[in-house]
């Protein structure tokens, strides 16, 4: 018989006899690494299950065979390098998209706007947004006014450990437009701090009929530049057309 260790695919799969089962489950119980090896590899059958269809598998038996065949002690091996393999790849998978979401945690709350309501335009003032409010709290705003656009912008700045937050008020835009803040630094380097879309209404507008219409965007953004390697920032749309630009 086999090492105990190298039985525990066997195990996992079912396909160890009675007597040989007894014997691993009580090498199991003083075992630390045949218990996590088994613990990686419960629930597995439906894993092997698709590993069968993959190309390159053929000599894969099928799980309804496989406990009854029993599979070489080669074909064990293979099988539950596979599956150890592909739980791997699960688990880091994991931890992108765990990152993806923290950052989207920290990021999401900022991108937001001063109002909400119905395509039609027709929707109502509401309280400040978490934007709105970061926006007043920060002591370091630039503004600028687009002779050409007349739209109008104003960006606020906090330094952070990571590089810059900011916050982008935007007035006197009318869509239908999809935008982008863009971060020029002193070196030259461009980076894309947040986009939006701008719907038919636009936003900041003076003499708009609707109070929806009215209210200005406040968008957050990031960069991993500090305030003082920051040349300008240039609110652009989609097509690559400047509506203002904002000196740092």
């Amino acid at each position: 018989m086999p090492s105990e260790h190298e039985t525990v695919g066997a195990y996992a799969l079912g396909i160890l006899d009675d007597a040989e089962a007894t014997a691993f489950e009580a090498h199991l119980a003083g075992c630390e690494w045949c218990a996590q090896q088994l613990d990686e590899l419960a629930g597995m059958e439906p894993m092997l299950a698709a590993l069968a269809d993959l190309p390159g598998s053929g000599s894969t038996p099928a799980i309804g065979e496989s406990l009854s065949a029993r599979p070489s002690p080669r074909v064990v091996e293979k099988l539950v390098d596979e599956v150890a393999e592909r739980r791997a790849q699960k688990r880091r998978r994991s931890m992108y998209m765990i990152a993806a979401a923290a950052a989207l945690i920290i990021a999401g709350p900022l991108a937001a706007v001063a109002v909400n309501g119905g395509s039609d335009g027709g929707g109502q003032q509401v309280a400040a947004t978490p934007a709105q409010q970061t926006f007043r709290t920060m002591s370091a705003k630039k503004s600028a006014t687009d002779a050409s656009t007349h739209v109008s912008a104003t960006v606020a700045m906090a330094p952070k450990d990571w590089g810059t937050q900011a916050v982008l008020e935007l007035k006197n835009v009318k869509g239908p437009l999809k935008c982008s803040l863009v971060l020029v630094a002193k070196n030259g380097q461009r980076v894309t701090m947040s986009s939006w879309s701008v719907p038919n209404w636009g936003y900041g507008i003076p003499d708009a009929k609707t109070e929806q219409s009215k209210q200005p965007l406040y968008i957050g953004g990031a960069a991993a530049f500090q305030p003082d390697e920051i040349d300008h920032f240039e609110v652009v749309t989609f097509e690559g057309k400047k509506l203002v630009q904002v000196q740092a």
